[in-house]
């Protein structure tokens, strides 16, 4: 019998208990940010040391961050609060001047080597300090809007319209036939990387009409049976992942040419040889830190 074995996506399994119902009240953030742990960002890197992410003492880092610089509440840890830093106000990297004995890393590569857990609350700062750095005028009326509720609102003091962190729904679905899976190759796609389908879900639309929407126009497929797998927080800048399996009644497919160069069958056997490093060639398949490199081995291993 083979036994599926279950992995952690990276960026979910967030440990904070993110105690929302708080946020609201000033002078409880205002008392929180006088004991917390920092987590500072640079340009949108993380800091690491030691292959974890770095946790430091607001005195380490506060004099880095320019006036008015987004500091938000992420949760508590172990009791203790959790705040991340913008601080990109600084021109150089703060670690490579010698300011900070670590290291600013992109969180894309940092995530190969850091663990779950700290994948998790990393991709939650970054996402909540990307969107604080390109939602600081009211797409409503244009004026400067104002931080509020830790980090988890803007408020406009022209027109009073109130925005919200946002959360971009993808679906990514991998249409199977019987024993083989269909996966391709985007234009954007590293050399030689196969993958799953994906898509934004459009204004209207359910995640079933959005999978085969999707299908249609990259391959040229119809799907019947859609079901659910899994889902993970894409902090790229802000994504939800929506892990689909499709199930088509042909394999006959015609890639549309603008987005998907190729595409191409792959049966269970050769999926498990691949990920098992048995067969080794010009063919990539998706790394771990990303859902399609899940739904591919979820499949392959059922």
């Amino acid at each position: 019998m083979r036994v599926l074995k279950i992995m952690m996506m990276s960026f979910s399994g967030n440990v904070l208990e993110r105690a929302s119902e708080h946020r609201a009240d000033p002078a409880w953030i205002a008392a929180q940010r006088a004991q917390a742990l920092i987590l500072p960002l640079w340009q949108l890197k993380v800091l690491v040391h030691e292959d974890r992410a770095a946790r430091l003492e607001p005195h380490l880092c506060e004099t880095l961050a320019g006036p008015g610089a987004s500091c938000v509440f992420l949760g508590l840890e172990n009791g203790r609060p959790l705040f991340a830093l913008d601080i990109s106000h600084q021109p150089e990297d703060p670690a490579a001047a010698g300011l900070l004995a670590s290291e600013f890393r992109d969180l894309r590569a940092a995530a190969f080597i850091l663990p779950e857990a700290d994948t998790a609350i990393l991709g939650q700062a970054k996402a909540l300090i990307d969107w604080h750095r390109r939602h600081g005028f009211c797409p409503n009326c244009g004026a400067a809007t104002d931080f509020a509720d830790g980090g988890y609102r803007r408020v406009c003091p022209a027109c009073a319209a109130e925005h919200f962190p946002r959360t971009d729904p993808v679906v990514i679905m991998l249409p199977i036939d019987g024993d083989h899976c269909l996966i391709g190759r985007n234009k954007r796609f590293p050399e030689g990387l196969y993958s799953a389908f994906a898509g934004f879900v459009e204004p209207g639309e359910t995640i079933e009409e959005a999978v085969r929407r999707e299908l249609r126009e990259e391959v040229n497929v119809a799907a019947a049976a859609i079901t659910y797998h899994a889902s993970q927080p894409w902090p790229f800048p802000s994504a939800l992942m929506i892990g689909c399996y499709a199930t088509v009644s042909t394999r006959d497919f015609a890639t549309d040419g603008h987005e998907i160069q190729d595409a191409r069958w792959m049966s269970r056997q050769e999926v498990r040889a691949r990920l098992a490093g048995e067969i080794t060639d010009a063919i990539k398949l998706p790394a771990p830190i990303a859902i399609a490199h899940h739904l591919i081995r979820d499949w392959a291993e059922r």
